[in-house]
């Protein structure tokens, strides 16, 4: 399958745009991912500077009441899982596979809602170390983010060369790691009570 990187900005462009409007965000709220977009930038590209696009998963237990968070190696501190973008997938079928890889767990599914929407419930910008030792400098991750649904009979299985560890924690956790993500998906009544 052929990608095409001006037809990926494009999508990403009006992702943008139709989160901004669903969520009541204003556009300056991605505005570096914006700029790149304009420029014509790869943001499909891991090598791509100031910034290119990730995915993440915020699974939820069965309930809805719990949040599987993993420890990352590089950053040191516990996050939802996810990593690069990857050509030529999908960004929900990105963050899914993200998720598995790091998790171990198989019987994973993208949260009905972003397929009945097309949008991700949170979109951030966030500023990445420089990894001189990988030749990156100081950048941004654009990450796009998705609800994804555990069921309740699939072990946790973390895969250690990319992960520190995984742990079940409890929804207020994510508070401190994506606030704008943790209200959206109350908002939409993603979560349990």
């Amino acid at each position: 399958m052929n990608f095409d990187p001006a037809a990926f900005r494009q999508q990403v462009g009006q992702i943008l745009d139709d989160h901004a409007r669903a969520f009541g965000l204003p556009d300056e709220r991605h505005a570096i991912l914006r700029r790149q977009i304009m420029a014509g930038d790869d943001i499909h590209s891991r090598r791509t500077f100031p910034g290119h696009v990730t995915t993440s998963a915020f699974i939820l237990d069965p309930t809805g009441r719990r949040i599987l968070l993993i420890h990352h190696r590089s950053l040191e501190r516990w996050l939802q899982p996810g990593g690069h973008y990857e050509p030529p997938d999908s960004l929900m079928g990105s963050a899914l596979r993200e998720a598995i890889e790091e998790t171990g767990m198989h019987d994973l599914v993208i949260d009905p809602w972003h397929r009945e929407t097309g949008l991700p419930v949170d979109i951030d910008s966030h500023r990445i170390p420089a990894r001189p030792e990988r030749g990156e400098p100081e950048h941004w991750h654009h990450d796009i983010r998705y609800v994804v649904r555990a069921s309740e009979h699939d072990p946790l299985r973390p895969d250690l060369r990319e992960v520190h560890g995984a742990e079940w924690r409890g929804l207020q956790d994510l508070e401190t790691i994506a606030p704008q993500g943790l209200r959206n998906i109350r908002s939409l009544g993603l979560v349990g009570p």
